[in-house]
Formats: structure tokens, sequence, C-alpha cells
């Protein structure tokens, strides 16, 4: 089996408490190199989806009965719209652990594989409520997409709806569910509203996890335009409608999955080929 190269800093002893004892059911070296994939998947996974994704890769052909390793190859997938792939993954992670902690995502794969019906039906379901509050939000943002998918546009804002929303408290996805609001809002032409709420977003994104900034200056008619030009330095000029920023422009494996359980490719038979659609929201409505 080919690997790939890993940085000697990278020990394996960085992961997760609970993912280093699932692996303690492998030989010592095997369990080592596992982990050692797994730390560069997430370390990876945000600004190259595509090589996390070689990486989960290798993981899985050493250790495909291992949960955290199933686990960590459906989100490599998921990061590179690999929905099918992705889907079989969370299940056969969802077999071995029983856990609903996937639930959410396994719905938006349904939404990015074109089957918004399907993410909005796993909405209802009883799992739903075995979710924590974070898992719960994540649900109501895939639903809301998966109705604006559908071009259910006024669903989708009643659907984002409620206590969560409506709290002043900041919590990790209080960002994220203001700013699908401001964007739902926006979509039914409640312009207002919508700067109101991607205001609140950006006072909550604290991580810059949104670009709530951008969509604020958009609607307040601030246009950003990159030209080329000889000058080091940016040019703003002012105009009665708009601000325009002009500076100078910066310069700037699919393989077949490994054999795994059997389940989990019975799971998606009838799903093959279906990778053609993105998630609005991913994560569910930013890429949101």
């Amino acid at each position: 089996m080919k690997r790939l190269p890993i940085p000697d800093d990278v020990t394996g002893d960085e992961i997760d408490k609970d993912v280093r004892q699932e692996l303690m059911s492998l030989p010592k070296g095997l369990a080592e190199e596992v982990a050692r994939n797994l730390v560069m998947v997430a370390n990876l996974l945000d600004e190259d989806p595509e090589q996390a994704y070689a990486y989960s890769r290798i993981a899985l052909r050493l250790a495909s009965r291992v949960a955290a390793v199933r686990e960590a190859a459906g989100f490599a997938a998921y990061a590179t719209g690999k929905y099918t792939e992705a889907l079989a993954e969370f299940r056969a992670a969802r077999r071995m652990t029983g856990s609903v902690e996937l639930w959410p995502v396994m719905a938006d794969c349904e939404r990015g594989m074109g089957r918004p019906e399907r993410a909005l039906a796993m909405a209802g379901e009883p799992e739903v409520a075995k979710l924590d509050k974070a898992g719960q939000v994540e649900m109501r943002l895939v639903a809301a997409g998966a109705r604006k998918d559908m071009g259910q546009a006024d669903a989708a804002v009643v659907t984002l709806q409620g206590p969560e929303l409506a709290s002043n408290s900041i919590q990790p996805w209080t960002a994220r569910l203001r700013y699908a609001y401001a964007d739902a809002l926006l979509a039914v032409d409640r312009e207002g509203e919508a700067r109101e709420w991607f205001a609140k977003a950006l006072e909550a994104d604290q991580g810059g996890m949104t670009d709530a900034s951008d969509r604020l200056a958009e609607l307040d008619g601030v246009e950003f335009t990159d030209a080329m030009g000889d000058e080091d330095t940016a040019e703003v000029t002012e105009t009665p409608a708009t601000v325009e920023v002009v500076a100078d422009e910066a310069g700037t494996a699919d393989e077949e999955p490994a054999d795994s359980e059997d389940a989990a490719v019975e799971d998606v038979q009838d799903d093959k080929g279906s990778d053609d659609k993105g998630s609005d929201d991913k994560g569910s409505d930013d890429k949101s």
C-alpha cells in the first residue's frame, strides 16, 4: 500500500482520547500509523480537503473496522463533495457506535446528492430528539437548506425560527444560525430584516466562520474590485452610490473506495452516481 509522507512532528498523540481508545483494539504499530494519518486528515480538512481525503483513504485501508476511521473518512469525502461515499461511511460509523451524532450531516449528504426531500424526512425522525442542542440546531439548518432546495423559501425562514435564534446567548452555532436566517430573509426580499440579522451574525462570529461582513457591505452598497495595476497601494474612490476599493491583484484521487464492511456498500447501491450537487450551507447554510 502506498503511504503519504507525514511530518516527523506528527506523532499521533494529538488525536482525541476517545479515538485513541478505539485504536487500542489494533496492534501498537498499526494503531500509531492510523493515528498519524487521522491527525493529517484533521490538519488538512479545511485548507486542503483533497489531500485530507487521500490520508483518510490510507487510514481506511489500514483500519476499516474502527468507527473513528469511518467517521474521518466520511468527513473527508463530505468536504470534497463525494456525498454518496460520505453517507456510506457515516452510516457505517453509526452502525458501529449506535450514536445519532452524525444524523444532521447524513441528512446534508442527502441534500448534496440532490434528494432534499429525504433530508427533510430525516429532520422529522425520532433521532433528532436524541441530539444535543448543537445537533438540533445543525439539523434545523439542514432542514432549512432542504426547503430552499425545494423552492420553499418562505418555509425555510419559518424552519429557522425558534428559541435558539431568539436567544441573546452566544453559542458556537449562533453565528451560523443567524447568518442562515439572514440569507433566508434575503431570499424572500425582506432586505431590511436580512441586514439586521447579518449584523447580528457578524456580532456573534468571533472566529470568522461566515462572510457576514461581506454580505453587509453588499447590502450597504460597498463594492470591492480587484484590478491589475502597477501601484502597490490601494486606491479608494467614492461615488454617489458606492465606495469602490481598487487594489492590486495579489498573485494567487478520487480512488475507488477501500474494501470495507459489506453492509456499508449495500447501503449505497442505489446512490451511486448522485454526487452532482453541493450543499448550500456546508455543514449546512454556510459550507456556512
